[in-house]
């Protein structure tokens, strides 16, 4: 009778923690289906202050284009008269006044515009000197940083236009079970203010949180739960040593008195 509460007991205790276990580790856990379709419309990047744009300028004639691009650069080297490495076009950087200064164009505002309302504006300057421009911009320095409990923290250089969170998460290697999934912190620059933004990986509503996608230099921090702050610690780190020495220490009294 005994063993058997014991086990029942154990058993009782191993589903209590189980359920807690997946409570604290599996994602999007609330019911009901999550519709991002609205959100991924809607959703349109904008130039920053302290962005580095690069600007590409063509049209039909291309030589009438060259004086409106700035020459190419980079960590090119000649070797016997062959050119080494890859050459890259300078960028502009958007001042503290949103702008940035094209040759022959002049100073020309875009913070505060979609990349592609910038090519609309500049393209629509240009067609006073080229017929038929095209212009191209992308952003150089969007980047993102994953900090905390998760496998592989760092910067990230995004090249296409939007992340969202979860795909910031799978380039640092996901989660550690010891990362804290319901209080994940975003750190985002807006206007020259750090705002922090909270948001939890085991609901769904996450799909329509305004941090969902990811603008340029935001950072996520994961925390780590209790078990994995303790551990950090001296106290936590020495630990099992000291158990271990007491249990030496205890299990040698022992033998001793028993003689």
């Amino acid at each position: 009778m005994n063993s058997y509460k014991f086990t029942l007991v154990f058993l009782s205790f191993f589903l209590f923690f189980s359920c807690k276990t997946r409570e604290n580790l599996v994602y999007f856990q609330t019911a009901g289906s999550a519709d991002s379709s609205s959100l991924n419309k809607n959703y349109t990047p904008f130039i920053k202050t302290d962005d580095f744009l690069s600007v590409t300028v063509t049209c039909d004639d291309v030589e009438s284009a060259a004086p409106f691009n700035l020459p190419l650069s980079g960590n090119s080297t000649f070797n016997n008269g062959y050119l080494i490495g890859n050459p890259a076009a300078f960028g502009y950087l958007v001042d503290e006044k949103g702008e940035i200064k094209l040759p022959i164009l002049g100073l020309i505002k875009v913070a505060g515009l979609s990349r592609m309302q910038a090519v609309a504006l500049i393209e629509k300057r240009l067609n006073d000197y080229l017929k038929n421009p095209v212009v191209q911009i992308q952003i150089q320095n969007y980047k993102i940083t994953v900090l905390g409990e998760v496998k592989n923290p760092g910067t990230f250089k995004i090249p296409n236009e939007r992340i969202t969170i979860l795909e910031a998460i799978g380039l640092a290697g996901d989660l550690k079970p010891t990362g804290v999934r319901k209080n994940i912190l975003v750190v985002r620059d807006v206007n020259g203010i750090k705002k922090e933004y909270r948001i939890d990986l085991t609901s769904k509503d996450i799909f329509n949180s305004s941090v969902y996608y990811l603008t340029q230099n935001d950072v996520v921090y994961v925390e780590p739960n209790p078990t994995a702050r303790y551990e950090s610690t001296l106290v936590g780190k020495t630990a099992s040593i000291i158990i271990s020495v007491t249990s030496l220490i205890i299990t040698t009294i022992t033998l001793i008195t028993r003689q």
